[in-house]
């Protein structure tokens, strides 16, 4: 009895430690797997994660859908050159006149193997749509055959900078009829006998035989060179327009990230970091990164003062695309709220932006629309009280009281070159108001320009456009100015493309004063720690 009580209780604790064990093992697999599938779960999500952060980086190679695949319209360019030249030399035979332009070669630094960076010849470019140093043009009015040479293989060269692009390649790439290097250039040439062969200089062409064959310097086909690149073509506007997308969000960069710029230097390198990483290789030219009362200084280019201390920043910068730039200006507040005299200096100009804006159409004068800024200036002085009430908006344009806040031109074409070609500026203009207005025509469409206004308080206008002329001090309450000295200036600029009936703004960064107090706080909300910058 014993003996079987005592059985009964061995197998009965088998069983219960067999079935214990079952379960803790199902209860250990069951943890496993749950971790398991947590930690695929966890991957799964990292890697959504990865993908959704990946659409927002941006893809340097990136082109528009609207050109991607279609190339730089060089011949276009060429045979609007042809024609304005032939209108305006009505003795030139058609079968025997050609174009031959050497491209830019790279310039050596002295006293040390290195080379300055590379900047293509600007009516090369236009003509070729080609980056390549050393290369030269040939177009024959008499077929609009287009001939692009490559400079000849530097062997001992490849080892250092790769295999250079070959004909092949570059027929492919480019809107050209043929493509030589540049040893057969001579041998084209005699078959061009008794051509006239215009050329905008002999800077780079190397060969004495081939200068006397050339026409350098002629104003004519300087003038048509300067006209053909004053209407833009569709491509060219696609061109515009990306490195204006660039360049917003490059602004909207250097507007959230004011916790890591503690020095007008780190403006610069935000603009130009994000630039960058959007595939613009550089910017169209030296930009402006000014705080508090350097903002008065037009082209200041210093950009190494420290922002501690100053209210208002300005940074005028446009990154460059596929040979085309963009000119962009941006003025916020560092705290993230603008001051009372900051916002009201940011609201004139904001208005004589606008009401500009709303008058850029084909037919406009440029003349009148930057008269117009002039009157929106006046009226806004005057109702904050730095234009004295006793004298009328008429009067004080008259007199030209405005030309000391607002001393520089409405705007300026904009295209391979910053300031564009063909705006027909005179600098020696009288009158102080359109001296250096860099447009003096007639709007058309096709024109691209930038609308930019500013208002600035700058010590040296004042001593130069006022302070010497009685009949214009009197009109301004130096006591009220004095209030606004701090914010230093403002402008806003955007580019602007003259469209048939109208026009398209191709900036599209705000400029709304409520939007960019939210863009600047937010980002100083976020703190140092949340920008990836390691010093």
């Amino acid at each position: 009895m014993g003996f079987h009580i005592i059985t009964a209780i061995v197998v009965t604790s088998l069983v219960s430690f067999v079935a214990l064990k079952k379960r803790s093992r199902r209860v250990e697999i069951d943890i496993n797997q749950g971790e398991k599938q947590q930690e695929q779960d966890q991957e799964k999500l990292f890697v959504e994660m990865n993908q959704k952060d990946s659409k927002k980086i941006s893809d340097q190679n990136y082109v528009p859908g609207i050109i991607k695949g279609k190339k730089y319209p060089a011949k276009n360019h060429n045979i609007r050159v042809k024609d304005i030249l032939l209108s305006k030399k009505d003795n030139l035979k058609v079968t025997e006149t050609a174009i031959l332009i050497a491209g830019a070669e790279r310039e050596p630094v002295k006293y040390c193997d290195r080379t300055k960076k590379f900047r293509q010849n600007q009516y090369f470019y236009y003509l070729t749509g080609v980056d390549i140093p050393g290369s030269a043009l040939l177009f024959n009015f008499k077929d609009d055959k287009l001939t692009l040479f490559l400079p000849n293989i530097d062997y001992d060269d490849i080892m250092w900078s790769g295999k250079p692009m070959s004909l092949e390649e570059a027929l492919k790439e480019y809107d050209v009829d043929e493509v030589l290097y540049y040893d057969d250039l001579k041998m084209k040439l005699d078959q061009l006998k008794d051509f006239t062969i215009f050329t905008t200089d002999n800077d780079n062409v190397h060969d004495d035989s081939i200068k006397a064959r050339l026409t350098p310097s002629d104003s004519d086909f300087f003038f048509a060179l300067d006209e053909a690149r004053v209407i833009k073509d569709w491509y060219e506007i696609e061109i515009i327009r990306r490195a204006c997308e660039i360049s917003d969000n490059s602004h909207y960069a250097v507007m959230s990230a004011l916790p890591i710029e503690t020095n007008e230097m780190h403006i610069e390198a935000e603009f130009s970091y994000h630039s960058t990483r959007q595939g613009a290789r550089t910017l169209g030219y030296d930009p402006v990164c000014c705080s508090g009362p350097a903002c008065g200084t037009l082209h200041y280019i210093t950009n190494d003062d420290d922002v501690d201390g100053k209210s208002s920043i300005l940074i005028d910068a446009g990154a460059e695309w596929r040979g085309y730039t963009s000119d962009v200006t941006r003025c916020f507040p560092t705290s993230g709220k603008f001051t009372k005299e900051h916002r009201e200096v940011y609201e004139t100009v904001l208005d004589m932006q606008t009401q500009a804006m709303n008058c850029i159409k084909p037919g406009s004068s440029w003349d009148d629309l930057h008269l117009l800024a002039h009157k929106v200036l006046i009226k806004h002085f005057l109702k904050l009280g730095i234009f004295r009430k006793e004298f009328s908006e008429d009067e004080i344009l008259k007199r030209r009281v405005s030309c000391a806040f607002y001393p520089h031109g409405l705007g300026h074409f904009i295209g391979i070159d910053v300031h564009d070609v063909a705006g027909n500026a005179n600098y020696e203009d009288p009158d102080p108001m359109f001296r250096y207005l860099r447009i003096r025509r007639i709007l058309k469409e096709g024109m691209v320009v930038t609308n930019e206004p500013g208002c600035y308080f700058n010590e040296y206008l004042l001593d130069e456009f006022l302070r010497k002329h009685p009949e214009k001090l009197e009109v301004v309450d130096e006591a009220i100015l004095a209030k606004y000295m701090y914010v230093g200036g403002v402008r806003i600029e955007d580019d602007v493309v003259v469209t048939k009936h109208g026009h398209e703004n191709l900036t599209k960064i705000t400029s709304d004063p409520d939007e960019i107090e939210k863009i600047v706080s937010d980002g100083l909300s976020k703190g140092r720690s949340h920008f990836h910058v390691v010093v």
